[in-house]
């Protein structure tokens, strides 16, 4: 009798296991090639964990891409796949690229089916396009997340299979399903928002905090023709602060101090031109963490990539955007132009800026108070620093069964 009591009492609890392990909300993330899919796929995962610890989590990407080794550094699982993006014009290139991402949809067919995920999730990018298809295949719930204003070659062909869309910011042509589209914002990196601005941040960089700061930030490897613009334009801000110190209190807010990320190619060559022209600065070739500059800034001279432009508006901060005309799709300068639209912005297109007008500019932004407040305003009316969380709490309402 007492065997036969701990045999039932067994299977009830392998019973329950299973249903618990039915019941488990099992998730894919596919999106990769450049830190613009990747961290916003990352952002995503983090938030569906704090949303519920016991999720699990999987992210489907290219073999030997970046996300092959930043998504393990994230702490999450990562599967590869091969894949390879298509050439943009017709050449016989088409047929090894046609080959290896038929091997990328069967590789993509095969994990779902092990894994069985409640939902799919695609951060654009060549590396999602075989996993969200094969998603669609076996009827499991696919959802896009874009970046920008004007959506990727992969999103735009998958939108019609998708159950939801998550856009950073209003779309300048519909080309997804209305009833899908939703206007989230990027998923940015949890806290980036939430640093405080403090005396300590000035002085660790060696900065005053009675001037205004301006970020030069032409991305993770900066930029080389925003480097040489400002390099070009050291001897106008530096009449220009001159002029600020003859005519004002030193302590003014009027005056200002630049923080420039180079990249590490112009680091010393930039260093060497703000300081030869007297101008108060910081410059690194990379700043992380990037939350701690943004907590400072008053003004961003930037590119206009989707993150960035997230990023810079969630912080609320008024900006120059010098977009990267190269952008597939030209996206960059259709995302400046949204935020310039709104108010909280100012584009200068890279093959026609000048010193001349970049300072103006500046120049106009840092002295005109009430243009200044009302730019920031506009910013902080775009930005959606709680985008993750609400993308999160939609994809679990897409996994309840």
């Amino acid at each position: 009798m007492k065997k036969q009591k701990t045999q039932h009492k067994r299977q009830d609890v392998a019973s329950k296991n299973t249903n618990h392990k039915k019941n488990k909300k099992r998730f894919v993330l596919a999106g990769g090639g450049t830190g613009g899919h990747i961290y916003p796929a990352i952002g995503i995962a983090q938030a569906l964990q704090r949303l519920n610890p016991e999720v699990d989590i999987v992210f489907i990407g290219g073999r030997d891409r970046l996300e092959s080794t930043l998504v393990p550094q994230q702490g999450f699982r990562f599967l590869p796949i091969s894949v390879e993006g298509f050439p943009r014009s017709l050449t016989w290139k088409w047929f090894p690229v046609i080959i290896k991402v038929c091997r990328g949809l069967v590789q993509s067919l095969k994990y779902l089916r092990q894994f069985q995920p409640s939902v799919v999730i695609g951060t654009g990018g060549y590396v999602s396009g075989p996993v969200l298809f094969a998603a669609s295949l076996l009827r499991i719930p696919i959802a896009i997340q874009e970046q920008n204003v004007s959506p990727g070659l992969t999103n735009s062909m998958l939108a019609r299979r998708a159950k939801s869309a998550y856009l950073a910011l209003p779309p300048d042509t519909q080309r997804f399903p209305n009833h899908i589209v939703e206007v989230t914002g990027n998923p940015i990196r949890l806290g980036i928002t939430d640093y405080p601005r403090n005396d300590e941040t000035y002085r660790k960089f060696k900065l005053c905090e009675n001037r205004k700061t301006v970020f030069v930030m032409g991305g993770s490897q900066g930029a080389r023709a925003i480097n040489k613009v400002m390099i070009e334009a050291c001897p106008l801000i530096a009449e220009f602060a001159a002029s600020l110190i003859s005519e004002t209190d030193t302590t003014s807010m009027g005056e200002l101090q630049i923080v420039h990320q180079t990249g590490k190619t112009d680091a010393e060559q930039v260093q060497t031109a703000y300081a030869e022209h007297g101008i108060a600065h910081h410059v690194q070739p990379f700043f992380d963490p990037v939350e701690e500059i943004y907590s400072i800034a008053d003004v961003m001279i930037c590119r206009a990539g989707g993150m960035t432009v997230s990023e810079v508006t969630a912080c609320g901060i008024p900006a120059i955007f010098i977009p990267l005309p190269a952008a597939v799709g030209n996206n960059q300068v259709r995302n400046a132009e949204t935020v310039a639209n709104a108010g909280a912005a100012v584009v200068l297109e890279q093959e026609e800026v000048t010193p001349e007008a970049l300072v103006k500019e500046l120049i106009q932004i840092i002295t005109d108070e009430s243009s200044y407040q009302k730019m920031k305003t506009a910013s902080q009316d775009m930005g959606r620093p709680y985008a993750s969380d609400t993308i999160a709490e939609s994809i679990f309402r897409l996994a309840s069964p």
